[in-house]
C-alpha cells in the first residue's frame, strides 16, 4: 500500500499537484520516513520548479536537512542549475523576473545545502555505457577545468540572461520617455495656472480657492514622482546586468520606477481635473462630477489590465512564495 501510494506521491509531484501530495502525506506521514523516497520526491519537485510543493516539504523540515547529506546536496544543485523553457510559470511579468525566479531557486537551496557543497566542481564525463553521449556528472575535484554550480547556473542561462537584460532595457526606455513627458508637461503646468495671475501682484487669480490649491499640490507631486521615475530608469539602462542583479536590485528599481510613473500619471489627472473645475465650476457648478468619472477611468483601466503583474512582481521581489513555508496539516 505504502509502495502504491508513493508512486502516486511521485507522479503527482512530477505535475506539480500539491493537493494530492498533500492528501497523501497526510494520509500516510510516515512516507516521510523513507529517505530514497523523500530524496526522489524533493528530486522531482526541485526538477519541476513547483513552488507549492517546496513549501510543503519545507515544512516537514525535509530540506533543511539537506545540510548533513552531501549527497543529496549533490543531486539536488544538478537539478536546480538544468534549465528548459518549461520551467517558465504562466503568471511571471517578464524575462527579467523569470530570471529572479531561477535565482531565487539556486539561493533557496545553496542556503540550505551543507558547506561543503562549495568544493564540489561541475565535470562532463562520458557515459560509460554508451561512449557516443554525454553525461552531466558532479564530483569534487581541483582541476581547473572543472567549473562550480553558479558558473553551470549561469552557462545554462545565458539566453534566458539576454532576454532579461534586453526587457530592463526595452521597458525602462519606453517609460523613462513616458515620464519625461509628464516631467514637461508638469513644469509647464507650475508656470501657467488656470486663470492666470493679477496684474497688479503677480499672484493667481484662484488662489484662495480650494481646487486650485489642489491643482497646486497634485503638480508638484506629478513633477516630483516623475523624475524620480525617470532617475529609477536611468539606473536601470546605466547597470551592468550581472546575473545576480537580476535576483534583488533590478526587479526593486523596476517596482520603484513603475510606482512612481503611474503615481506621476494618477497625479497630472488629478491636477488636470482641478483645472477644469477651477475654469468651468463658475457656470457648472455640477461639473465636478463628470471630471471625477473620467478622471477615475484611467486608473480602473489600469488596475483591471496592470495590477494583477504589478502585484505578482512586488511579492516576487520583497515576499516570495518560495521562501514562505505552509503548514502541512491545514
Amino acid at each position: 500500500m505504502l509502495q502504491l501510494t508513493s508512486d502516486i506521491v511521485l507522479e503527482a509531484a512530477s505535475n506539480g499537484i500539491s493537493e494530492i501530495v498533500k492528501l497523501c502525506l497526510k494520509q500516510y506521514p510516515e512516507l516521510m520516513w523513507d529517505i530514497g523516497f523523500t530524496n526522489k520526491l524533493i528530486e522531482e519537485v526541485v526538477r519541476g520548479r513547483h513552488v507549492e510543493l517546496f513549501r510543503l516539504l519545507n515544512a516537514h523540515d525535509t530540506i533543511p536537512n539537506l545540510r548533513y547529506d552531501i549527497h543529496r546536496n549533490r543531486d539536488l544543485m544538478e537539478a536546480v542549475v538544468g534549465w528548459s523553457t518549461g520551467y517558465a510559470p504562466a503568471d511571471f511579468s517578464g524575462s527579467a523576473f523569470l530570471m529572479q525566479r531561477e535565482l531565487q531557486w539556486f539561493e533557496v537551496l545553496e542556503n540550505r545545502s551543507s558547506p561543503k557543497i562549495e568544493s564540489l566542481k561541475f565535470k562532463v564525463k562520458e557515459d560509460e555505457n554508451d561512449p557516443s553521449s554525454e553525461s552531466l556528472k558532479f564530483e569534487k575535484t581541483n582541476e581547473r577545468r572543472g567549473k562550480t554550480y553558479w558558473e553551470v547556473f549561469v552557462e545554462q542561462r545565458k539566453g534566458l540572461l539576454q532576454e532579461a537584460g534586453q526587457w530592463m532595457k526595452d521597458t525602462s526606455s519606453s517609460c523613462s520617455f513616458v515620464a519625461i513627458l509628464i516631467t514637461a508637461v508638469a513644469f509647464a503646468a507650475a508656470f501657467t495656472v488656470p486663470g492666470g495671475n493679477d496684474d497688479n501682484t503677480g499672484l493667481p487669480i484662484f488662489l484662495k480657492k480650494t481646487s486650485f490649491m489642489v491643482f497646486v499640490i497634485a503638480d508638484a507631486l506629478a513633477l516630483f514622482s516623475s523624475i524620480t521615475a525617470t532617475l529609477m530608469f536611468l539606473a536601470i539602462l546605466t547597470t551592468r546586468y550581472a546575473p545576480k542583479d537580476f535576483l534583488r536590485s533590478l526587479p526593486r528599481k523596476m517596482i520603484l520606477g513603475l510606482t512612481f510613473l503611474f503615481l506621476s500619471l494618477a497625479f497630472m489627472l488629478v491636477a488636470f481635473g482641478s483645472a477644469l473645475m477651477i475654469i468651468l465650476s463658475e457656470r457648472w457648478k455640477w461639473i465636478y462630477i463628470p471630471i471625477t468619472l473620467l478622471a477615475a477611468g484611467p486608473i480602473v483601466l489600469f488596475a483591471i489590465l496592470e495590477l494583477p503583474l504589478y502585484v505578482e512582481m512586488v511579492e516576487s521581489s520583497y515576499c516570495p512564495r518560495l521562501y514562505r513555508p505552509v503548514k502541512i496539516w491545514k
